[in-house]
């Protein structure tokens, strides 16, 4: 099997300590079949297509073969869900082992829904269909959009039922990721592990993730500031796209800097900065507003773990830790206004930039417009009947953004490239998404679904033929995500 699909497995996270994981086996399941498999993605791991589309593929994406060099294991974590911390871990995951491909990269390779664990907590350790797929969907499209993601290679339905509300069908999402190391990783190590192992996560974490930072004085300060680098610009990406990822919590983010978990997440419409699409967050925890804050808030909770590491003395270690995470709110500043001059063709800086850019975002929410939209109308230059367009202030907003770009060297063709290359045409719309997974989930139609991924596949370009997937559905209904489990 190894040497026909291309598996290249160097278990790295394996050989640590035991107490970072629980040896376990994917739980066999009846009937596996291929439902989507990602060809550009397996490729570029080193694998097949081929033959992985087959019965041998869908075997080992059910966890009902083992490819030759995995070392399956489900990862001990903890995590502040909600602010509250608790103990946790994969429950319902199996990492297999890291694929190494052939350009030298080292990529997890982890079943999701693939059966009970020590970690499982009660729950069956299987997922459903609907969402395995709204997994693909998004990460896939993060993908496409230039957002660090984790990424899915493959869904298989089990030939087994899941019992939430109602009877479902079972699926096991493969999922593709630089690491599933997180935040709480450190939090649960550094609580139950001691100060050695917590130095062995670190050192760890720095050789696979930032080895660059090796030989530092202070490698686990240096360590420190690169994951506030990482998410703060990451965040920032996630603001200027209006994504929402819903569910902030310390164990849902990593320390690669990758998007993780796709539970109850989705894209904005209306530009609301309140705007909440979970389902039980009661208080608006996770709010779109809200997510550089708690970007900073579970960076503190990091650097709280790395303490012991930073110096000798704990007051001192207090003081560079704080001093660190007190820069991610100017650095998550610094990236959201690069981007935002960019969404709107601005190459140089000028110190009312921010106001001009404030001015629009309040004006889109008094009107209630649609937020990728109308920095595409701002793209193209035509603007639709949106009732933002047809105002007095935008007007005189808009005279006041084309004074902006006469300020500057650069010519319009230059200004309309940069800003078609730094706004979306297209992002996962909430009814696209689920009329696509009614189509699959209920009528077992995936075209809907494929026709959806292949127009999400290149997100900046507008054509006619995309047109029909920007428009916007007039509902009163607020839409609301679940975490899928």
């Amino acid at each position: 099997m190894k040497k026909e699909i291309g598996w290249n497995f160097d278990n790295s996270y394996a050989r640590l300590p035991k107490m970072f994981f629980s040896s376990i086996n994917p739980t066999p399941v009846k009937s596996p079949e291929l439902v989507i498999l990602n060809d550009p993605l397996a490729e570029s791991l080193g694998l097949n297509p081929e033959a992985l589309k087959g019965e041998d593929g869908a075997a080992v994406f059910a966890g009902n073969e083992i490819p030759e060099g995995a070392e399956p294991l489900a990862q001990a974590y903890a995590g502040h869900q909600f602010g509250q911390f608790t103990m946790l871990g994969d429950g319902r995951a199996v990492l297999l082992g890291e694929q190494v491909t052939p350009k030298g990269e080292r990529f997890d390779i982890q079943l999701k829904g693939s059966g009970r664990t020590p970690y499982s907590r009660g729950g069956d350790g299987r997922a459903a269909l609907g969402p395995m797929l709204r997994e693909c969907i998004i990460s896939e499209a993060m993908y496409a959009l230039g957002i660090p993601t984790t990424r899915s290679l493959a869904v298989v339905t089990t030939g087994e039922p899941v019992f939430r509300e109602t009877r479902l069908e079972g699926a096991i999402l493969t999922r593709v990721a630089a690491s599933h190391l997180r935040v709480g990783t450190f939090e649960y190590v550094v609580r139950w592990g001691g100060v050695e192992n917590l130095q062995i996560l670190a050192d760890y974490a720095i050789k696979r993730h930032y080895p660059e930072i090796d030989d530092d004085e202070n490698k686990y300060l240096s360590f420190l500031q690169e994951v506030i680098n990482r998410q703060a610009a990451l965040i920032a990406k996630w603001q200027l796209v209006g994504f929402i990822h819903g569910v902030m919590n310390t164990d849902n983010m990593a320390i690669s800097g990758e998007t993780i978990d796709y539970g109850p997440c989705a894209f904005m419409d209306t530009y609301d900065p309140k705007t909440v699409f979970s389902s039980i967050d009661y208080q608006g925890r996770y709010a779109y507003e809200n997510q550089p804050l708690i970007g900073g808030w579970n960076l503190a909770r990091f650097a709280e773990t790395l303490l012991p590491l930073l110096h000798d003395d704990k007051e001192e270690a207090v003081k560079l830790a704080q001093e660190k995470v007190s820069g991610f709110n100017e650095i998550f500043q610094s990236h959201w206004l690069a981007g935002m001059r960019a969404k709107l063709g601005l190459f140089n800086v000028e110190e009312k930039d921010e106001e001009l850019i404030k001015d629009l975002l309040s004006l889109m929410e008094k009107h209630r417009a649609d937020f990728t939209n109308t920095f595409l109308a701002l793209t193209r230059n035509k603007f639709d009947e949106s009732s933002l367009f047809k105002t007095g202030e935008f007007a005189q907003w808009k005279k006041r953004w084309e004074a902006r770009l006469e300020n500057q060297e650069e010519s319009k063709a230059d200004s309309h490239k940069l800003m078609q290359n730094s706004n979306p045409a297209v992002v996962p719309r909430n009814h696209r998404v689920e009329e696509a997974l009614e189509a699959a989930v209920e009528e077992g139609d995936l075209t809907i679904m494929e026709r959806l991924m292949e127009v999400l596949s290149d997100p900046y370009e507008y054509s006619a033929e995309k047109a029909e997937y920007t428009k916007v559905p007039e509902t009163n209904i607020p839409y609301q995500t679940f975490c899928g489990t």
